[in-house]
């Protein structure tokens, strides 16, 4: 199983580069996106190389997500907790991007280890936005509290107008995935890795890990929410959490796995997708060249008949 990384490559990449060259760079204004429609807008000027405006577009918010100024409750907060006086939050972003930000690469500390920890927290830009409510919730199940002023259950946006749920206590937190998939084998494959998942799970060696459940209609928890948002093809996915998943340096790993849960599960439906099809390719060339083959020996033979290896003898010239 392969989990997908945080910080995104091509962002971190161009912030190193940039880092690197010194005085010396171009203009820069180039856009990029990753899954799930998070898109990117990054932008340099020749006149101040050393400092980055990064735009960032998120998933359309589902109407049962919650939102505080077009972004995840906490948004803020997390971004000036996260870069501190290196990023400053331009308001309003610019048109058609829900946040931008203004990154001063002149006052990232000279510590080498230290510099490329914060060029890597700013290229996880994604984790801090998307993730900021459901780490507020999961920091105070780790201290067995609930978060004041929070519904008994809550939407978070993680797809274009797609939500999943959260259902906080004070020793645990239930975590609900509808499951969507648009093509036909995906929803049959992804149904069956997700059954496989679930068995897995009770393996003896992941006895420690969160309990997992799945099922085609959705779970209690789910009662009252509106119809469309349990429109699920491939079933319910349902995690809980309790405090000893999220202590200390776990918190960061729970937040973004679950995060991107249903990107890890189309992943892997589609590597199984396109395993399938290498293997059917391989079968079908193997049948080629066994029908080719066959069909060389019959050439073979037909050639050795008409050849002249058997001769008709006459009666003409049996008599001579």
């Amino acid at each position: 199983m392969i989990l997908l990384q945080s910080p995104s490559r091509f962002l971190l990449q161009i912030l190193q580069d940039r880092v690197l060259s010194g005085e010396k760079g171009m203009d820069i204004d180039c856009h990029t996106v990753e899954f799930d429609d998070v898109r990117y807008h990054i932008q340099f000027s020749m006149r101040n190389p050393k400092v980055m405006v990064l735009s960032v577009a998120l998933p359309l918010p589902s109407p049962e997500a919650i939102l505080c100024d077009g972004l995840p409750l906490g948004a803020i907060e997390a971004i000036k907790a996260a870069y501190g006086l290196v990023v400053q939050i331009l308001d309003p972003p610019k048109d058609g991007f829900d946040l931008t930000m203004k990154i001063n690469l002149t006052k990232l500390p000279p510590d080498e280890e230290q510099r490329n920890s914060i060029l890597t927290q700013i290229a996880s830009v994604r984790e801090v936005v998307l993730g900021a409510p459901l780490k507020v919730l999961l920091k105070h199940l780790a201290s067995k509290t609930v978060a004041p002023n929070v519904e008994k259950l809550v939407a978070l946006v993680h797809r274009p107008n797609e939500s999943f749920f959260l259902a906080p206590q004070a020793d645990k937190v239930t975590i609900v995935y509808p499951m969507r998939f648009q093509d036909s084998i995906d929803i049959v494959l992804a149904t069956s890795f997700l059954q496989e998942f679930v068995e897995a799970r009770r393996t003896a060696a992941l006895n420690n890990v969160p309990s997992c459940m799945w099922s085609p209609v959705p779970p209690l928890e789910l009662k009252g929410v509106p119809a469309e948002a349990l429109n699920a093809n491939a079933g319910f996915v349902t995690f809980v959490v309790y405090p000893r998943h999220v202590e200390g340096k776990k918190l960061d790993r729970t937040v973004w796995n679950l995060l991107t849960f249903h990107a890890y599960v189309s992943y892997h439906v589609k590597c199984s997708e396109g395993f399938m099809h290498t293997r059917m390719r391989r079968r079908v060339e193997s049948l080629i060249q066994a029908l080719d083959r066959a069909k060389s020996d019959a050439e073979k033979l037909k050639k050795l008949v008409n050849g002249g290896s058997f001769k008709r003898l006459s009666l003409k010239n049996e008599g001579n």
